[in-house]
């Protein structure tokens, strides 16, 4: 996709964005991609869960997508076959371009994505470049459901936009650096509720982020080897033919996890 064609949608989308909150959009012809799209980000972060329209969605689609094959779809056999364990996968990369049949998004208890415009975390991310149709697949569930979503569940949706074909959304502890022994049981729910539902969901190679390690404090280390012994446990005990990837974004993450599948 050409930057003039991004420029392009941008300017197309942000208005819109803004109308639908009786904002009126400054004056941006003369910017550039790298100028508009934290705009929009930020709009989209911030926008309710409501329906958009099909214009709307279809210029946000043809963004998305193009700015995703851009960057590069990662396939599963761009991950490190584990030396350990051949039903498990180390990525290190950008999970919003992995081509899984599943990734996992590490939520809050309201499901709904990050709020914070711009936010550098994953659920900011998977919201971000899914597309709006995420937050309202979201609060639709939980509309359903009638009450916020308990540690250690998980909740599946499509992924829009995104190269997987699924989302698995869990809510994993907050730690605050500490973990108790109930935070240890929690995150392990995490890692095996994911499991559950992507069986249940015909999933077949299911990639997961580091749960709770970022602003939920989990230590990392400890974290890894919770995931880990968790994964290969259920694995075990369920004979279901499923490909693991542990996906981290930090060299610090990598290398505790080769340490425990390398």
């Amino acid at each position: 996709m050409t930057d003039e064609r991004k420029r392009e949608l941008l300017l197309s989308l942000i208005p819109e964005l803004c109308a639908e909150r009786g904002m009126r959009m400054e004056s941006e012809a003369d910017s550039s991609v790298d100028e508009l799209f934290p705009t929009f980000r930020a709009l989209v972060n911030t926008r309710p869960a409501l329906p958009a329209s099909e214009a709307f969605l279809a210029g946000q689609d043809e963004l998305l997508q193009g700015m995703i094959a851009e960057q590069g779809v990662a396939e599963i056999g761009d991950s490190a076959p584990s030396a350990v364990d051949p039903r498990l996968r180390l990525w290190r990369g950008d999970i919003t371009a992995l081509a899984a049949d599943a990734i996992v998004n590490a939520a809050n208890s309201q499901m709904l994505g990050c709020w914070v415009p711009g936010h550098h975390c994953i659920d900011n991310a998977i919201h971000t470049f899914a597309g709006v149709q995420l937050r309202l697949a979201c609060a639709r569930l939980m509309e359903e459901q009638g009450y916020e979503e308990p540690t250690g569940a998980a909740k599946i949706t499509p992924a829009y936009n995104l190269p997987a074909k699924h989302i698995i959304h869990t809510v994993g502890p907050i730690a605050a650096g500490h973990p108790s022994a109930r935070h240890r049981i929690q995150l392990a729910s995490c890692y095996r509720s994911c499991l559950d539902l992507a069986a249940r969901s015909g999933v077949r190679s299911i990639a997961f982020c580091c749960i709770s390690t970022g602003v939920f404090g989990f230590p990392q280390k400890e974290a890894a080897r919770i995931a880990v012994e968790t994964v290969r446990g259920w694995l075990d005990g369920h004979g279901v033919d499923m490909t693991a990837i542990f996906n981290v974004f930090l060299a610090s993450d990598e290398e505790i996890y080769r340490a425990l599948l390398m």
